[in-house]
């Protein structure tokens, strides 16, 4: 709840009478004017459009998609009761001579300032912007002035607030120097389903280049070529290219569009031989509920991937992982062991992939030791060679997954139980070689929930659980074959327009999944994004009737989903940030639930897919 204003502390309103004061004195701040024909922007990304690259800010910065001045990124940030969240750069600047520092920024008690001129160091404020509000400031520099450091900051305990293209105009480099003229002639030279070539002509006055996508600069180069790499198969992209020197960076080219080709390789290393999209369900193999058995040669033909639920380890652990079929006591109709095998072979060579799902809601896993890692690969294994299937499906939850306090860099996790799953399952991939089909179910909570929290070390004691996947798919993205986020059960999450999204409709399933394609700065890893997965990876989980999970949504909803992340039609609220015909499709808990419910889920996958 927030304090009422009246109440502030003296200091604070101290505070504000004597910049108040500041503000009055002639030279401390200026209005705003046009920069001179020989000045340059100095600031790098003040646009915010590369992440946070080129500022270093205090724990709580981090750019976001929503609200934006321009462009579309933000700078964010939320002081603490000892922290104002500052962000700031050093820019080179030249002696005695005239800048002018402009941006624009939303909340309470915002400042943006310039320290280090070597004259009088200078600030603008704002005590309340509900909206973007501008604030300039200009300063002269000393006469052994060549650096100053630009900043951005709230004020301590307020609320969250944002900045955006901030820039310091004036003169750069060396004395006399403009910035290059705009590169022309660009063009696409090469276009794969994951890169794409790029040439244009020289700029006068360019000592290199910036390179563009969808408006972020992603790579720089010397020389007129680039190859922008790391991009998901069949979908839309904008390049763009700007010429820089010493005295700053000129204007963007005009921008060329390209659609990268079709995965013709399919996901992984190799081609598992799975459809263009595909069906992905569960099948109660080890237990009875209220859904009922299914044999596995009932399952109708519309399934392509069939997850064994579940392989439980022996204790929390051990890394010894069983998987028991369920006793004919519990699962009247239950198939014998020959017959539950031939059905497998006879999926399989109707192209069906048939794998083993570790964990489930009872079955906690906890790979501590080098040992227990070691005892997970060869128990695995063991199910894997007796029942012949195709690979493995990961459904760790409850606390199988957690970051130690400080394990903050998803890149480089040191929590023992996560890298030493990571370490079993590229063990295991090895052994089984290309065609090894490797699937993921996290739920929301360890995966999106990383865009609000991630570990324990900064954000005083978040659950350890949020974000803990992150480092597991990232680390086995070229292994991954499928992530099918279990979008249900979780409450609201946050997406990336930075409101918070409820189960029960099609908006939810959108905003989770544009998560999963569009890639997502991390929260308490400053400045890191999270890749996106290709399209190809991700199928959408989601129950397949009201009693096998919250969330459950209607036949219509589903196909909203898809023709908004396919199609962009009938997206409702939320706005995607492309377009990805490709994306695999869909998974359900359970084959079991959709069988109780008519078959639904699978009828109306059919139906829109042919």
């Amino acid at each position: 709840m927030e304090r009422d204003r009246r109440h502030r502390p003296a200091t604070r309103r101290l505070l504000a009478g004597l910049t108040a004061t500041l503000l009055a004195v002639p030279g401390v701040t200026a209005l705003s004017s046009a920069a001179r024909a020989a000045d340059a922007d100095l600031a790098r990304n003040g646009g915010f459009e590369s992440g946070l690259d080129g500022w270093t800010c205090t724990a709580t910065g981090k750019t976001v998609a929503t609200p934006v001045h321009g462009g579309t990124a933000a700078l964010q940030a939320t002081p603490a009761g000892s922290d104002n969240a500052q962000c700031a750069q050093t820019v080179s600047v030249q002696p005695n001579s005239q800048y002018t520092l402009s941006g624009y920024v939303r909340g309470s008690y915002v400042y943006l300032g310039a320290s280090g001129t070597g004259t009088t160091d200078t600030y603008a404020w704002t005590q309340s912007a509900a909206d973007w509000q501008q604030l300039t400031t200009s300063f002269r520099t000393g006469a052994d002035t060549t650096k100053v450091t630009i900043y951005t900051h709230g004020w301590y305990g307020t609320g969250a607030y944002n900045a955006d293209d901030i820039s310091l105009t004036g003169p750069g480099g060396t004395p006399g120097q403009q910035p290059p003229a705009t590169p022309a002639g660009l063009k696409t030279t090469a276009v794969t389903a994951t890169s794409v070539a790029l040439s244009w002509s020289p700029a006068t006055g360019a000592t290199g280049y910036a390179v563009y996508r969808d408006g972020t600069k992603v790579q720089t180069a010397t020389g007129t070529t680039a190859t922008v790499t790391g991009l998901n198969p069949s979908t839309a992209y904008s390049f763009q290219v700007a010429a820089v020197n010493d005295a700053g960076e000129s204007t963007k080219s005009a921008a060329v569009a390209a659609t990268t080709a079709a995965d013709p390789g399919g996901p992984g290393n190799g081609d598992p031989g799975l459809p263009t999209h595909a069906l992905i369900g569960y099948l109660h193999a080890s237990f009875a509920n209220g859904s009922g058995y299914t044999r596995m040669a009932d399952v109708p033909d519309s399934w392509d991937i069939i997850d064994l639920a579940f392989g439980e380890p022996t204790s929390v652990t051990s890394g010894d992982i069983r998987f028991n079929r369920c006793p004919v006591t519990e699962c009247p109709g239950v198939e014998s062991d020959a017959d539950f095998k031939a059905a497998i072979k006879a999926k399989q060579a109707a192209g069906k992939k048939v794998l083993i799902s570790i964990g489930g809601q009872n079955g906690q896993v906890q790979l501590t030791t080098a040992a227990a890692r070691d005892t997970f690969v060869s128990s695995v294994s063991k199910i894997i060679d007796e029942y012949g299937l195709d690979g493995l499906d990961i459904d760790f939850e409850g606390h199988s997954l957690s970051l130690n306090t400080g394990d903050t860099d998803f890149k480089n996790p040191t929590t023992p139980v996560i890298v030493n799953l990571i370490s079993a399952v590229k063990t295991l991939k090895a052994k089984y070689g290309a065609k090894f089909v490797l699937t993921m179910a996290p739920e929301t909570f360890f995966v999106q929930m990383g865009y609000q929290y991630y570990g324990t070390g900064k954000w005083g004691g978040q659950d350890p659980r949020c974000g803990a996947y992150l480092p597991v798919i990232y680390a086995l993205r070229n292994d991954l074959t499928l992530l099918h986020v279990q979008d249900y059960n979780s409450g609201s999450i946050m997406g990336l327009d930075n409101q918070y999204h409820s189960m029960g409709g099609a908006d939810f399933h959108i905003a989770m999944t544009d998560m999963l394609l569009t890639g997502f700065p991390v929260a308490g890893d400053t400045g890191n994004m999270f890749p996106a997965l290709r399209p190809d990876q991700i199928g959408i989980g989601m129950p397949a009737s009201t009693q096998a999970g919250n969330g459950y949504v209607a036949p219509a909803e589903v196909t909203k989903t898809l023709d908004c992340l396919t199609k962009k039609t009938n997206c409702g609220s939320y706005t995607t940030h492309g377009t990805w015909p490709a994306l695999r499709g869909l998974m359900t808990w359970s084959i079991n639930w959709d069988r109780f419910n008519g078959y639904q889920f699978q009828k109306n996958f059919d139906a829109y897919f042919g």
